[in-house]
């Protein structure tokens, strides 16, 4: 399971999630290893349906076939319009975290009950033009809350401007709360963007085409993290 217990200092370790998204799916194993060596901290996967977003990615057994084989713990977004249908599906085959979309159809409390309900730490998400303030109420169901910075769908996007604000709300919301909330972005991520992310109050870092494009993997995911730094 991800270990989440002890949230990291203003001036601690940064979590990098590559996300595969963007990996070379005919070469996946070997990406997948080449970031778990290079120190990646948690392996991010997308899962599409075509309805919530215009685009199809992964099922099951894509999950099913990363457990075990790498030591990653395996932090699986669920961008999708009825998470009640996947939660169940994705559980059991290893999913250590699951998150949701507060777009979704499905009545969001009922999605992360169900999901605590396999033991499975549980996220929630945000697109960019959503309030916030929705996610206030539901911080005693979560462990993560996964800000995207560009619209879901699709890898290689930009970093949206004013995305700080989303963060930074976010932040206060979590502090208010006074749970151990991981806060998470995802969209647009590289070592350029990184550091703006982490000063408004990221912990952890989804980083799908600036890692797994890069000529040099295992540089690029060495940047983000050695971005932090430099805020």
């Amino acid at each position: 399971m991800i270990k989440i217990s002890k949230m990291p200092s203003a001036n601690g370790k940064i979590s990098v999630a590559p996300s595969i998204l963007s990996a070379d799916l005919w070469q996946l194993g070997r990406d997948v290893l080449a970031v778990q060596k290079a120190g990646a901290d948690w392996l991010h996967v997308d899962i599409m349906d075509g309805h919530f977003v215009p685009n199809l990615s992964f099922g099951p057994s894509v999950v099913s076939s990363l457990k075990g084989k790498t030591d990653l713990p395996l932090d699986v977004h669920l961008m999708v319009e009825n998470p009640m249908l996947f939660i169940e599906p994705f559980a059991k085959v290893g999913a250590d975290l699951l998150t949701v979309h507060i777009e979704a159809k499905d009545e969001i409390v009922d999605a992360l009950k169900l999901i605590k309900s396999f033991g499975v730490k549980t996220g929630l998400s945000i697109k960019p033009d959503t309030d916030p303030e929705l996610i206030a109420p539901l911080t005693d169901l979560l462990d993560l809350v996964l800000v995207m910075t560009v619209y879901p769908g699709f890898g290689g996007q930009a970093f949206l401007p004013g995305s700080e604000d989303q963060i930074k709300r976010v932040r206060q919301i979590i502090t208010a709360s006074g749970k151990t909330i991981w806060l998470e972005v995802d969209g647009g991520i590289n070592a350029q963007t990184a550091p703006r992310a982490i000063q408004a109050g990221a912990d952890a870092l989804v980083a799908g085409s600036a890692i797994f494009k890069a000529a040099d993997p295992v540089l690029a995911l060495n940047q983000i993290r050695q971005a932090a730094p430099d805020i």
